[in-house]
């Protein structure tokens, strides 16, 4: 029979399948073959014994948050105490790079001053110009539109107000939000477990937050092309595999004096590929 994994607490893996659910474990054959089933895994199983006996190929795969076959990614990102371009930089560009779409919301701008909203708003403003679709927190109707028939990730710093926000576009959740450490400007991990949730007519994973993500097997190429603004401007550079660092002629160099690439993303792409070596 088949279904997906929608839950995994400990070993303990709940798997729909014709709206109903079978709590199953894994074979010992996967910890020999080194294969972890994750949430969002299709998978064969045998609703009897309630065994799962085979992982169907994945289409992306994510390690933290570990889930697969995602169609998009929710960036959940928050403007105070302190926005962080350099973790919503390395977000989007990891997310680019396993092939699932990125959407970008912003919270708790309703604690900003006016010229700190005006700040953030020339970041919302170039996010968009990019190709990204970006949110703020408070359009939850619009929001609620982009889950139909895709399967969902949120994603983001912990106290990023993930968990928050999944509460006020399902009303039916009851998932445990925290505070923010006002001294260290971190959340505590709300989140328990890796669990897919029906919402607005998809699966919408809520996870652990973090605060730190990686490369992983990254080249420093691979960081440079899912840079998605760079690629429009490559075509003319001088050099076909410019990294647009130390290159002399350089059109993504141009564009950032031009004012046509904000700063702190060419910044924070600088700050990756030198990380990657």
């Amino acid at each position: 029979m088949q279904g997906r994994i929608v839950k995994l607490i400990s070993n303990d893996y709940t798997v729909l399948s014709d709206n109903k659910t079978y709590v199953c474990k894994s074979r010992g054959l996967f910890r020999n073959k080194n294969i972890k089933p994750l949430v969002g895994d299709l998978v064969i199983f045998d609703e009897e014994n309630n065994y799962i006996l085979e992982v169907l190929p994945r289409t992306n795969s994510l390690v933290r948050p570990p889930v697969s076959n995602i169609d998009q990614a929710l960036i959940v990102s928050n403007v105070k105490p302190t926005f962080d371009t350099n973790l919503l930089d390395k977000l989007l560009c990891i997310i680019e790079y396993n092939n699932i779409k990125p959407i970008i919301c912003f919270t708790k701008l309703d604690l900003l001053n006016e010229e700190e909203l005006i700040h953030i708003n020339k970041y919302i403003s170039y996010y968009k110009k990019i190709g990204y679709q970006v949110f703020v927190n408070t359009e939850i109707e619009e929001i609620k539109k982009i889950f139909k028939d895709k399967i969902t990730v949120f994603t983001g710093q912990t106290g990023a107000g993930k968990s928050t926000l999944i509460n006020n576009i399902d009303t039916n959740f009851n998932i445990l939000t925290g505070e923010i450490s006002k001294a260290l400007g971190r959340g505590r991990h709300t989140t328990r477990h890796v669990e897919l949730h029906n919402v607005c007519g998809g699966l919408v994973a809520d996870t652990p937050g973090f605060s730190d993500v990686d490369f992983y097997d990254m080249k420093k190429e691979d960081i440079r092309d899912n840079f998605i603004e760079f690629n429009d401007y490559k075509e003319n550079c001088k050099f076909r595999d410019c990294m647009h660092q130390n290159e002399q002629i350089c059109e993504v160099k141009k564009k950032l004096e031009e004012n046509e690439i904000i700063k702190s993303r060419y910044e924070n792409y600088l700050n990756f590929i030198r990380r990657s070596l």
